[in-house]
């Protein structure tokens, strides 16, 4: 929480495919001036040049370089920015020695991770840490997890609002989505299943809903891993790629605001697929889909910007209250998930927290108890999300 530092954000990772992304927002979107001092980093001063030019950034943004092999280097560029902003994964394989740096140095972080086991062990070994020099290190600042992370946030204070309480019970249901996953995510998840492969404990913490909320155990949750008609939606739905590391943030969440939304708390996330038998034909078929463990796309590849621009995510919460009373509220972005949203959502975490440095203390945080309304107002306000009560 380091405001007095000679940078605000240091993008690391800033020549690879979603790092670009994001220092292309932070130029069209910031600039370079003194209200926002930003750099980008990286492992070879000559790529970050290349870089810099190729996508019309001024030649006055900072390079630094930076690699997750050399600690002096990592040390350097941390004590330098208040702000680290990390897209380079997997985290379980280069983000060990940059979440300790910052931990020690108090200065925030920011990154993409869906890696839950990765997540579990830093908040093991660094949350006192980061806890005694006040840096705020945030996991999933993409589309893994703020639109329901947030979603359930935004959710439960209009389900205060209109009922008078939380509800006990969401349901977040993924309506339509176009876009691919980022070759990071691919080599996050193929790691992930390596690791586990290496060290049979680690696939206790994939499947407990409750592997990010350390020393709290809650009621049982949907498994969410088969077809299913839903009432609530009128659809069938299917199990959602991105729902064995929403519901762990989401659950952490609600632990870290000292669990606001009730100790029996009950979330799953699931895709709508339709009605009748065409959408049960549908709903079988992902279920049965291995695309995601046999996509070939590498590490640092990802779609043109015509596909990015023409991406989009649309997801439904429903709120149930015991009563029978429920709210919805929807959760939709301009541009493909991966890549288009994510770097945008990415850049205005980190943002918010250069802007608000009284929000939350030192700790490792997921994004809604530390940046909740602020964060929804910068992402509505510049990122092409909208956050809507649906009747």
């Amino acid at each position: 929480m380091q405001n007095n530092r000679e940078l605000d954000i240091v993008v690391y990772g800033a020549t690879g495919f979603t790092g670009r992304l994001v220092a292309e927002y932070l130029n069209q979107t910031y600039g370079v001036n003194n209200d926002l001092k930003w750099a980008m980093a990286g492992r070879s001063e000559e790529k970050l040049v290349a870089v810099r030019d190729e996508m019309g950034i001024p030649a006055d943004v900072p390079l630094v370089v930076a690699d997750a092999s050399d600690m002096d280097s990592i040390n350097a560029m941390v004590n330098k920015t208040a702000v680290v902003l990390t897209t380079v994964g997997p985290y379980q394989l280069y983000g060990n020695e940059l979440v300790a740096a910052c931990a020690a140095a108090g200065t925030d972080y920011v990154d993409l991770c869906g890696e839950p086991a990765w997540m579990h062990k830093m908040i093991a070994e660094h949350s006192e840490a980061a806890a005694a020099s006040g840096a705020r290190i945030v996991f999933s600042c993409g589309f893994d997890s703020i639109p329901f992370d947030l979603g359930v946030f935004y959710l439960q204070q209009h389900a205060k609002d209109t009922l008078g309480s939380v509800v006990p019970r969401v349901k977040g249901r993924v309506r339509a989505m176009k876009g691919t996953f980022s070759g990071g995510t691919l080599a996050s998840f193929r790691e992930t299943m390596a690791a586990a492969g290496r060290d049979r404990s680690l696939i206790n913490v994939l499947r407990n809903p409750f592997s990010l909320t350390p020393g709290f155990q809650g009621v049982d949750q949907p498994l969410g891993n088969k077809p299913e008609y839903d009432e609530a939606v009128e659809s069938w739905i299917a199990p959602f790629v991105m729902a064995s590391i929403n519901t762990k943030n989401i659950h952490r969440s609600n632990m870290l605001m000292g669990h606001e939304y009730g100790e029996d708390f009950v979330y799953d996330e699931m895709m709508i697929t339709g009605p009748g038998d065409k959408g049960k034909a549908v709903a079988e078929a992902v279920t049965n889909d291995t695309s995601m463990a046999e996509d070939k796309t590498k590490q640092g590849e990802g779609p043109s910007k015509e596909e990015r621009e023409s991406g989009f995510y649309d997801v439904l919460m429903v709120g149930e209250h015991t009563d029978g009373r429920s709210v919805r509220i929807s959760v939709k972005g301009d541009k493909d998930p991966g890549y288009g949203s994510t770097s945008k959502m990415i850049a205005e975490s980190a943002v918010c927290l250069v802007k608000n440095p009284h929000l939350g203390s030192g700790g490792i945080w997921t994004t809604a108890p530390i940046m909740g309304d602020a964060l929804i107002d910068r992402l509505q306000a510049n990122a092409g999300l909208t956050f809507a009560v649906e009747s």
